[in-house]
């Protein structure tokens, strides 16, 4: 494979950063997602169906065009891509969700000063994620062989979260929260929604700071398993990167709609894992093998319904 093979023109890739420039633009300026606000289980599920909306709009609006232009057979083929690596990423995000609460549990973040930390943390990650989509494209498209090792790494971390399921991160002993104190002036106490304040003339920055570094920290992390998990899907990197920000773009109201119920779901994790394990699994096979994207799209949506499913079925049983 030589080059970055791509269906998307110059145009296509520049409208859709200007379209997320302007949903971010209008998040922090017209609806107030840089302010202290407290978030409704309404206002998340009805900005959840927005998001979600807008990326089935966008994903059909792709079909459209691709039929007039290339044809019916790689319309097809792409818009099953996207569908399959926005479900991924979708889910994977929900990973996201039982870490930012453990979090903002140990710091004891008001649910008001939350909204304005993940916002931030969104527009972190966003460019993160660019950076690593780019990155990961180029090297697979020079070094194919790179997504071999993406597949035992997926396998490998698979394997690690169905035997660590049950237990949480350790906050307070985070290597990166240690750093951060150590060469931080931080002010302790509650600062309402500042990230800095000035003390005797010097700049301070506050434990909500604290909070947004280890958000950012963790959605890299959590990049490191699901950009992989995508390039299983596709290697085009228009696809690759308009799913995955399209699940970003979302995950802010995708945690407050599960914020109140996280432990109802607690099976989901295995049902994760297993996703990576059968993604890594797909990636290292495919010398022998190649796992239709349509069969991927079943199984991972299979294994997701499935741990959901028994997570509610075993909490009923379990409060009888």
């Amino acid at each position: 494979m030589n080059g970055l093979e791509s269906i998307a023109s110059a145009p296509m890739w520049a409208g859709f950063i200007a379209f997320v420039l302007l949903m971010l633009a209008l998040d922090l300026f017209v609806f107030g997602g840089n302010k202290a606000h407290k978030v409704s289980v309404k206002e998340a599920a009805i900005w959840s169906l927005v998001w979600v909306s807008m990326a089935m709009i966008f994903n059909g609006g792709l079909w459209w065009y691709l039929n007039g232009t290339v044809g019916a057979e790689v319309a097809n083929q792409k818009a099953l891509e996207f569908f399959s690596g926005y479900l991924i990423e979708k889910a994977l995000s929900v990973d996201n969700v039982f870490v930012f609460l453990l979090i903002f549990s140990a710091f004891q973040v008001p649910i008001q000063y939350q909204r304005r930390v993940l916002i931030y943390g969104v527009l972190g990650a966003i460019v993160m994620r660019a950076v690593m989509i780019l990155a990961g494209a180029w090297v697979v498209s020079e070094f194919s062989w790179v997504l071999y090792l993406f597949g035992a790494f997926l396998l490998i971390t698979g394997v690690r979260m169905l035997v660590a399921a049950d237990s949480e991160p350790d906050v307070a002993n985070n290597p990166v929260l240690r750093f951060a104190r150590r060469h931080l002036r931080v002010a302790d106490g509650d600062h309402g929604e500042k990230f800095m304040v000035v003390k005797g003339g010097m700049r301070y920055v506050t434990p909500l700071f604290l909070v947004l570094i280890l958000i950012e920290v963790t959605d890299l992390i959590f990049a490191v398993d699901s950009i992989p998990a995508i390039f299983a899907i596709t290697t085009d990197p228009f696809i690759v990167f308009t799913s995955n920000l399209f699940a970003i773009l979302g995950l802010r109201a995708l945690y407050f709609l599960l914020v109140d119920v996280a432990d109802r779901f607690h099976l989901l994790k295995f049902g994760l894992a297993m996703v990576l394990v059968f993604i890594g699994t797909k990636m290292l096979i495919m010398p022998w093998y190649h796992v239709p994207v349509e069969a991927s799209l079943i199984v991972v949506a299979v294994l997701i319904a499935s741990s959901c499913l028994a997570s509610v079925f075993i909490a009923k049983k379990e409060d009888k």
